[in-house]
């Protein structure tokens, strides 16, 4: 008998479908058993109109769980001796169980038999889909006292590390080359909730309002350990609340960098969170991994909490939720706090979201003068009402004083470090900057992975000189940047002449590198736009932090000559803590006391 899987989860519109293909198996020794993970919609009315058959069994947990302990829990209530997965918005052709049942009857010494499938819509593989492992519903597998690994142990699309790498040392894997089952494709499936950048941890944490941190890892992103990565401060007792503390309601998403806002509690702030829906991998919403921060269940909850003050933020994915809030928010003061990017608003559809919360909030935080003369533009910005700072700093917890070495190849030569996209840095650029001796090191192996044709091409005409790494967290910053000579800002030609209304997104950004290069000390690279308003050029020029350059023997020269590049060096590790969050949250407390004190508009 094969005992058949099928974990579930806000799939009523497409379960029955699921069951209905299993009941027309030419195999039918068979039990079903449902497992609900707490599902928000109807799903046990659905099912309930199947369970008049003795071999559907269902049940229905309180809480979501999550695939793994789901799939554990069925397991311990299966009683046939192979095991067969359909998960709830998958599909079986009739005679699926009957070709994996025969090829393990054919392979005695086989553990696993998987089928072919059909995916998005109309798409066959014999075996597993490129760039996935093979999913539940292919396999049949002999029964096995291996369990899955569960959320508390890791979230991950490949199922590889989750429980057929356990299997795999029990016996081969045997194909049918026969497409008999359909894997579903649609908005909410599970590997595009986890997989980066349609999905990510974030996007998995909000869809199943996960309340503890998580160990991650995609098919094709980092790993990522919340638990230890933020153990430091998850586990600080209680902040003391300040006789004048104010109660601040974090609404949108936090960006990168999240725990920053922590300098806000340890002034004795009392921190709520009030987060958008489906939000993309980098925005991080709650509940937050690192502790101290109060989630509301929804906007009508800031009317009973009655927060002294709303700050909303960051990117442009956060602007319709804090547009929404916004509009509900009462007498609530509302600051708004805009990193990225007006211009993708306006290619969204939410440009006048954008303009209702610049014209309507009651503060409004700009990241740079550049983007405030911007806005100012066409916009009649208060100055009392607004604040320029940079949004997403690090904690100044991470700013160690382990400065490493200079040269780690020893070789003499100029090394350079690219810690994310390599932005500007077109192949003739960096075949140029060999001819120089300048070596460019790429972190992030997950970018990696977008700019492969861009690694390739670079390998072709400059063989030796780009050097890949895996990615680092913040902890490892200085350490591991400090080694470098040098690194890059968004390398690009502005074009705007000085008028603003020319300006475009790279001019009036700060990349979130700037942090990462002034933390480790580095010198940051640019190409010389003098005569262009350009953000990073201005503030590099006013801090003497970076080097600028007309092509890449320029370049070559500066970086070689000691005068030139050691007192800069030594400037950014003087100024470094100007990169931090906490070396600004007096003045924005002290920004919002003052749009409190102003009163709503």
């Amino acid at each position: 008998m094969i005992s058949v899987l099928m974990p579930t989860y806000g799939h009523a519109a497409m379960i029955a479908r699921a069951i209905d293909s299993l009941c027309g198996q030419t195999y039918s020794d068979w039990e079903l058993i449902i497992i609900d993970d707490a599902s928000p919609d109807h799903t046990g009315d659905v099912v309930r109109r199947f369970t008049d058959d003795p071999r559907i069994h269902y049940q229905r947990l309180d809480h979501n769980v999550g695939m793994g302990a789901v799939l554990n829990l069925a397991f311990d209530q299966a009683r046939g001796n192979y095991i067969a997965y359909l998960p709830s918005d998958d599909l079986y052709f009739r005679d699926h169980l009957a070709g994996l049942i025969a090829a393990l009857m054919a392979n005695p010494e086989a553990i696993l038999a998987y089928s072919g499938v059909r995916y998005r819509y109309n798409k066959l593989a014999d075996r597993q889909v490129d760039g996935h492992s093979i999913q539940l519903v292919q396999v049949l597998h002999r029964r096995t006292h291996h369990r899955w690994l569960t959320r508390l142990d890791l979230v991950s699309d490949d199922l590889d590390r989750l429980f057929w790498g356990q299997l795999a040392a029990e016996g081969p894997f045997v194909p049918t080359d026969q497409v008999t089952c359909e894997w579903g494709h649609h908005r909410d499936q599970l590997h595009r909730v986890i997989r980066e950048p349609e999905g990510g941890i974030n996007t998995y944490r909000s869809q199943f309002k996960v309340t503890h941190p998580l160990r991650f890892h995609s098919s094709v992103g980092n790993r990522i350990d919340e638990i230890a990565h933020y153990q430091r401060f998850r586990e600080r007792p209680p902040m003391p609340i300040a006789s004048d503390g104010l109660k601040i309601v974090l609404v949108g998403e936090l960006a990168y960098n999240p725990e920053r806002v922590l300098a806000l509690a340890e002034r004795g702030h009392q921190l709520y969170g009030l987060w958008m829906p489906q939000p993309h991998w980098y925005n991080t919403v709650g509940p937050l991994p690192f502790g101290h921060v109060t989630d509301l269940p929804n906007i009508d909850a800031l009317h009973d909490l009655q927060p002294d003050l709303i700050y909303a933020q960051l990117n442009w994915q956060a602007v319709p939720f804090a547009h929404a809030v916004l509009k509900r928010k009462g007498a609530i003061p509302l600051i708004w706090h805009f990193k990225e990017s007006p211009f993708i608003c306006m290619d969204r559809g939410t440009w006048s979201q954008l303009i209702d919360l610049y014209t309507h909030s009651d503060g409004q935080i700009l990241i740079s003068p550049e983007m405030r003369a911007w806005f100012a533009e066409f916009i009649d910005l208060d100055p009392a009402r607004v604040l320029v700072m940079d949004a997403d700093l690090p904690k100044i917890d991470w700013f160690s004083d382990q400065r490493a070495p200079r040269h780690p190849l020893n070789d003499g030569a100029i090394h350079t470090v690219v810690p994310g996209r390599p932005i500007g840095l077109h192949s003739h650029v960096v075949e140029a900057l060999a001819a120089q001796g300048i070596h460019v090191h790429f972190y992030g192996d997950y970018t990696h992975g977008q700019w492969k044709e861009w690694i390739d091409r670079v390998m072709t005409v400059a063989p030796g000189f780009l050097h890949l790494h895996s990615h680092v967290d913040q902890g490892d910053w200085v350490r591991e940047f400090s080694q470098y000579d040098a690194g890059w800002l968004h390398f690009f030609q502005s074009t705007n002449q000085g008028e603003l209304r020319r300006a475009n997104w790279d001019d009036l950004n700060y990349p979130a590198r700037i942090a990462t290069l002034a933390m480790a000390g580095l010198p940051m690279l640019q190409r010389d736009n003098s005569g262009h308003l350009v953000a990073t050029q201005s503030l590099v020029r006013e801090l003497g932090i970076g080097l600028f350059f007309r092509d890449e023997a320029d370049l070559g020269a500066q970086l070689r000559d000691p005068s030139l590049i050691d007192p800069i060096r030594e400037r950014v590790w003087a100024t470094r803590t100007q990169f931090a969050f906490d070396t600004h949250a007096d003045r924005l407390i002290g920004f919002f006391r003052q749009v409190i004190q102003r009163g709503v508009r």
